[in-house]
């Protein structure tokens, strides 16, 4: 009889995310298996339970998944996870913590298309903001496109931890080798004056760039929002938008709303869960993978 495809899939929040386990079913895997409640300290065992009760056959149809709401848990997780395998017993695995990293990868892969059809320029050198930027979206993007050689500044409420989440950016997941800043809400009327791109990744329902701060952006070119949820989070893009010029901008830029970036992001998880099905050799994946197969997917569907 043909053995099952299983993803375990450990969080450390209550719930496993309802979407988190459709994309791995419509990726191909059969079972998607809960882990709920998780601490980091319980990984080992779960892993290794996992790779030492199939053969060497069956650890190519076993799969780790590993959700939650706390980014750098998540990649510490992943570096657990990783550090558990023995091999020949080991299996790929896969961080996406609140679909963050998929979320983010969507984002800036869809500002960056944006940046190079239109404006016929990339990520290196230019200045972002990414406001609302201490959750976990904005973390993830900006670390990604300040590995993409922009100047990201993440601004929060709070200048204090909008630094700590700045510096956990760039030492723990950019390995000391960007150097994302921290501002302060209350300074982004400054900082939009000479902005290229804004990143708009807070709570839902917030707007957090109006559409008298756009008109002072002389040097706005492409801004994006993750939020779904009405009153938008950029004045003037819509949850539709996918590289509509921006009503107030003065500077012809372009809007990106939350159900394109949706979709970017629903097709670098499928990719991502589907590559986890078809390897030979085990994966370790996470923001920067993520990245890289949405911008495969934005340029194999250039219009």
């Amino acid at each position: 009889m043909e053995k099952q495809f299983i993803l375990h899939m450990l969080t450390t929040a209550k719930n496993l995310s309802p979407f988190d386990v459709n994309m791995a079913l419509d990726a191909g895997w059969v079972s998607a298996l809960p882990y709920t409640n998780v601490e980091p300290s319980e990984v080992q065992g779960l892993v290794q339970d996992a790779i030492f009760s199939r053969s060497a056959r069956n650890l190519k149809r076993t799969g780790i998944f590993i959700g939650g709401r706390d980014t750098k848990q998540a990649m510490d997780m992943l570096k657990i996870a990783k550090h558990s395998m023995v091999p020949p017993f080991e299996v790929s695995v896969f961080a996406d913590p609140s679909g963050a990293f998929t979320t983010a990868a969507g984002m800036v892969a869809a500002v960056e298309r944006e940046l190079e059809t239109r404006f016929n320029t990339g990520l290196a050198g230019k200045t972002i903001l990414a406001l609302g930027g201490t959750g976990p979206v904005g973390q993830a993007a900006a670390v990604i496109a300040a590995q993409a050689g922009a100047h990201v500044r993440i601004v929060g409420r709070q200048l204090d931890k909008a630094q700590t989440i700045a510096d956990l950016c760039n030492h723990e997941f950019g390995d000391g080798q960007i150097a994302v800043t921290a501002g302060a809400d209350a300074d982004k009327t400054e900082y939009i004056k000479t902005a290229d791109v804004v990143f708009a990744t807070g709570a839902a329902g917030i707007e957090l760039l109006s559409a008298g701060l756009i008109a002072t952006a002389l040097n706005l070119k492409v801004a994006a929002d993750v939020n779904a949820v009405p009153p938008a989070g950029i004045a003037g893009v819509d949850a539709f938008h996918n590289g509509v010029p921006i009503a107030a901008s003065i500077s012809g830029a372009v809007g990106i709303g939350a159900l394109a970036i949706g979709h970017v992001k629903y097709q670098a998880q499928n990719s991502l869960l589907k590559k986890m099905l078809n390897t030979d050799t085990p994966l370790y994946l996470h923001f920067e993978h993520a990245f890289a197969v949405a911008r495969e997917y934005l340029k194999a569907h250039a219009t």
